[in-house]
């Protein structure tokens, strides 16, 4: 493997670990803010689903737990299974074979060279206001 190679493979490895991170993070704010605002909005209802209590076979935290587990072994599985699928019936060996049997497929997207619209905005306001007013209209 040739020292350009290592490199990429190194820099692959490090975009993904950021992705992966940025990612883990979101989720676990998500979460975390939103198990906050259930606990704000009604404390007691929120001690009861977490410890259990009278009439209810389990908590709600075991309830949720074996839902999520449960939710994520069928959307990866079945996610899996569906990809898995298209690959085997590209017929592709390998991911560069995958890319150019698919992109062969797919509709060719027009290169906008030069472009025929505005592509420096001032500001957010100018850029939204061009895509609410004149965006399409010939000048």
């Amino acid at each position: 493997m040739s020292e350009v190679d290592k490199k990429k493979k190194t820099e692959r490895f490090y975009g993904t670990l950021f992705l992966s991170g940025i990612a883990g993070i979101s989720v676990m704010v998500g979460f975390f803010s939103a198990l906050a605002s259930a606990k704000k909005r009604d404390t007691k209802s929120f001690d009861i689903g977490l410890m259990g209590g009278k009439g209810f076979p389990e908590s709600g935290v075991t309830l949720a737990t074996r839902a999520l587990f449960w939710g994520s072994v069928w959307a990866v599985s079945g996610c899996g299974i569906l990809f898995y699928g298209i690959w085997k019936l590209s017929g592709a060996t390998t991911a560069e074979e995958f890319r150019l049997k698919v992109g062969n497929l797919l509709p060719r997207i027009p290169k906008n060279n030069p472009p025929k619209s505005r592509t420096e905005f001032e500001n957010l306001t100018d850029l939204l206001k061009y895509v609410s007013e004149d965006w399409g209209k010939e000048k």
